[in-house]
């Protein structure tokens, strides 16, 4: 039996509206177009003016793509970095961002905490980083550090470079884009598409960085250098083939949230995310992983499932949902809960009602 609904945290359920768009984008030959054709150009540009739109990004933003999340942290660090970045590390992926920093041969500041924690107001900026890389959401934990958090840093150190990794938490954050400079996800959690696309949020700053260690005779990369994305992005292309069929689906995926309304996913996600915590909290077998309330995702909730991991998995693919297994050491003690857009409101009651039984 293949569940029917997808709990996992990515590659997680597809927007209920992408099988129509991929009917569509194959009806119409959308994968096999040019990229260099004008009817590519409108597809870059209406999901670039599509993402402006719905997260309210300011004029000085630039949208480009890549192959995904991961390659971004690489990019993050050749074009941003010239010797020293902070990196906030609470668990896998905060931690992956801090060592791709290092096999770059920087020489990267981490500040650590253990997992399931988060970070407070008081922590202090070390003098003479270039760039800050914060995970807003870690998707191994469900950890998610409030954006004021963020902001505070901005505050420590203005001419510091902020770059987050919202991977699994975009669309829902009502960030303030002026107080940070680089934001990046993938597709295949929050907004619903199939794995394979990177999308890369930069601002100008992080294009006058690229640029002055480009003149410096540093190396920033080749073709995925921001400078040759940035030329390229102006123009609504990409430096070489890219994923068409995936940027297509991205396009009409945004459009369709945004006819939804980004208020209304907002609340429909903290009214989900209510009824799972309420209901680990209520439960005599499980209960939230991340203690600090202050401090739980919204859209990655952890389960402590102990020995009973294996039932509930059990018990919740019997009845047509799949939950995600626990990250890393804790895959076999705790289970992880995706809470997409894309996840209903009928859904979430359906499992929270699942796991009272």
């Amino acid at each position: 039996m293949n569940p029917k609904i997808n709990f996992t945290p990515g590659p997680s359920q597809l927007y209920f509206t992408v099988e129509d768009h991929v009917r569509a984008a194959f009806r119409d030959g959308i994968p096999s177009i040019s990229h260099r054709s004008k009817q590519y150009e409108a597809i870059y540009k209406k999901a670039a003016d599509g993402l402006r739109t719905l997260l309210g990004l300011p004029a000085n933003y630039h949208v480009l793509f890549t192959g995904s999340a991961n390659e971004i942290w690489e990019r993050i660090v050749q074009n941003l970095v010239e010797e020293s970045s902070l990196h906030f590390v609470n668990g896998s992926f905060s931690k992956r961002f801090f060592e791709i920093a290092q096999l770059l041969n920087k020489k990267p500041i981490k500040i650590e905490v253990p997992m399931g924690q988060g970070f407070n107001s008081s922590v202090v900026v070390p003098a003479g980083v270039e760039l800050i890389g914060v995970t807003h959401n870690e998707t191994s934990t469900g950890v998610c550090q409030p954006p004021e958090f963020i902001y505070n840093l901005r505050a420590q150190r203005p001419d510091a470079l902020i770059a987050v990794d919202a991977v699994s938490s975009l669309p829902y954050p009502d960030f303030d884009y002026n107080k940070v400079d680089s934001v990046f996800f993938s597709v295949q959690k929050g907004f619903g598409l199939p794995a394979g696309l990177g999308v890369w949020l930069v601002n100008d700053r992080c294009i006058a960085k690229a640029e002055q260690l480009l003149a410096k005779g540093i190396s920033i990369g080749s073709f995925h250098s921001i400078p040759s994305l940035y030329t390229h992005a102006l123009k609504n292309q990409n430096p070489e083939t890219p994923n068409v069929l995936g940027i297509y689906l991205l396009a009409e995926v945004v459009d369709d949230m945004i006819r939804r309304g980004i208020s209304t996913i907002r609340k429909e996600t903290e009214y989900k995310a209510t009824l799972l915590y309420q209901a680990l909290e209520n439960h005599s077998l499980l209960k939230p992983f991340v203690q600090d309330k202050s401090l739980r995702s919204k859209t990655v909730i952890v389960a402590d499932c102990g020995e009973h991991t294996e039932k509930i998995t059990q018990l919740l693919i019997s009845k047509g949902m799949q939950p995600g297994d626990g990250y890393g050491s804790f895959k076999k003690t705790q289970l992880r809960f995706a809470n997409f857009p894309t996840h209903s409101k009928e859904q979430y009651e359906l499992l929270v009602d699942t796991l009272a039984n």
